[in-house]
């Protein structure tokens, strides 16, 4: 049997993930719903990525 080869979307969104929720642990303001100046690219990286994540889960169907 062979390897599967790493899903690289999947990783990618992981770390996303890892990163914006490490990121609003230390954030009042991202806490607070109200993203700072650091942590909206973080949020907004993992929340494309999640898209695309759906979007090809829904396609694979």
């Amino acid at each position: 049997m062979t390897a599967r080869p790493t899903d690289d979307l999947y990783t990618r969104y992981m770390k996303a993930f890892s990163d914006s929720v490490e990121h609003t642990t230390s954030c009042p303001a991202c806490q607070a719903g109200q993203p700072c100046a650091d942590g909206a690219p973080v949020h907004g990286r993992f929340a494309q990525l999640q898209d695309a994540y759906i979007a090809r889960q829904r396609h694979r169907r």
